[in-house]
């Protein structure tokens, strides 16, 4: 096989440029790992050695095969010893000035010919190419932690970049191992935009005192399927890099509301409680695993009132099996009987607008998610309201009704949510008073 770039170059040997070169040195290239602080590079080199030393322990790697890896995998003292480089991939800190000053800095050393790159998550490459004499060999490349685990890499093209380093770079992504997906150049890309949903939401909801850190991750984990929460994946990446990612983002698109950055990252970012490499973030860490404290137990309900569902409830008919599988007494009048549990399923609005809108006693409602199959999902939410009776809510949280996975639903903010878990789990709840329009409307299928 012919390898797209031969010898490589990376700058900056935190964990994003020490997951990059590794993957190019699988790849088979000639890589020079070079930080400011020589030592960095060093410790770069050495812990991505134990990385291929585990792996032939584990049985994943031939020992040959590692010792190939290792020789392919050096580190460089100067920008001078790259020189000869035919790639070069930035990884520092997230800040323009100091991007563009290397990239000014690396043209003057290297042949026409080579390909400059940077690994930035947020800023515009045709900024940091706009001092170059060459932008059309310059191009972003943007990998995402931990490299050598995340399969994909986004190509993005400058206001001048040749296509033909796309590309290429495209090729040498295909390569490693990975996927490359061609993104334009706007503020976040694919991935950090379409992540202002996730990251920046699950803050809004957690400063409305809608939930606590850990139910969040443990409904987008367990319902939606994602492998981390947002909270997780904040203190993987660390809020040394997240927060200024969306402080940048923001910024870019001239402050639309919709990704303002939150205070919360902000105070925990000057405090220094950024995330798992310094031991705490949003979870204390102890031998590099998160201490959580447990769900508290499912409430014991002795004796359960009729279940009543709306007309308009979503996934109406699989919620009416699903309770008649659970031995629920069901009510199937126009309207619930005085002591019924009401079960309302909208999608995106809170129970209050429901109970008004339908004439229901929100003292008796409940809202449930059924945004998913029961059989694709691990939990439900359940959504209170700030009338909701306190024998009401257990009796729809107590596992005498739901089995064992049960799913929820992060699709507003707005949501009230009620944690699930099935038969034999623990489970956790939050409620805060609900606001939204009463004139909202919402799906009848």
């Amino acid at each position: 096989m012919n390898i797209a770039f031969n010898k490589v170059a990376v700058i900056g040997a935190g964990a994003m440029g020490r997951g990059i070169a590794q993957i190019a040195a699988q790849a088979g290239s000639l890589v020079f790992l070079y930080d400011t602080q020589a030592e960095a590079s060093l410790k770069a080199k050495e812990a991505v050695y134990q990385v291929w030393d585990s792996l032939v322990v584990k049985g994943r790697l031939e020992a040959g095969t590692v010792a190939n890896y290792k020789t392919n995998l050096k580190t460089a003292s100067s920008l001078q010893d790259l020189k000869d480089c035919e790639l070069i991939v930035e990884a520092i800190v997230e800040r323009l000035d100091i991007k563009k000053s290397l990239f000014v800095e690396l043209e003057n050393l290297v042949p026409e010919t080579t390909v400059l790159v940077t690994n930035t998550s947020s800023l515009s490459v045709t900024a940091i190419a706009a001092a170059l004499k060459r932008p059309a060999q310059f191009a972003g490349y943007h990998f995402f932690n931990p490299v050598p685990l995340m399969k994909v890499v986004e190509v993005i093209a400058g206001l001048k970049t040749n296509p033909e380093v796309c590309i290429r770079l495209t090729e040498f992504a295909k390569q490693m191992g990975h996927t490359a997906v061609q993104a334009h150049d706007t503020p976040g890309f694919i991935v950090n935009h379409a992540g202002r949903g996730y990251g920046t939401e699950a803050l809004r909801i957690v400063s409305e005192g809608v939930a606590d850190f850990a139910t969040i991750d443990r409904i987008l984990r367990d319902q939606v399927g994602f492998k981390l929460g947002p909270f997780e994946l904040f203190d993987l990446t660390a809020l040394d890099v997240s927060h200024p990612v969306m402080e940048s983002i923001y910024n870019q698109y001239y402050q639309e509301p919709r990704y303002r950055p939150s205070v919360i990252t902000a105070q925990r970012l000057a405090g220094g409680v950024v995330g798992k490499k310094v031991g705490e973030g949003f979870y204390k860490y102890t031998d590099g695993k998160a201490v959580v404290a447990p769900e508290p137990a499912v409430p014991q309900v002795k004796e359960f009132p009729p279940v009543w569902v709306s007309p308009r409830a979503t996934r109406r008919l699989e919620l009416l099996q699903l309770l008649k599988d659970l031995g629920a007494t069901l009510e199937t009048g126009a309207s619930p009987s005085p002591h019924a549990l009401t079960l309302v399923a909208p999608l995106g609005f809170d129970v209050t607008t429901v109970a008004v809108v339908e004439r229901l006693d929100p003292a008796r409602t409940i809202g449930i998610d059924m945004l998913f199959d029961d059989a694709a999902t691990k939990r439900r939410v359940l959504a209170t309201n700030p009338a909701t009776r306190s024998d009401m809510r257990d009796a729809a949280h107590a596992d005498a009704y739901w089995p064992p996975t049960l799913p929820p639903d992060l699709t507003c903010a707005m949501q009230h949510m009620l944690c699930l878990q099935k038969m034999g789990k623990l489970s956790a709840w939050c409620e805060t008073a609900a606001a939204s329009s009463p004139n909202a409307l919402w799906p009848t299928s």
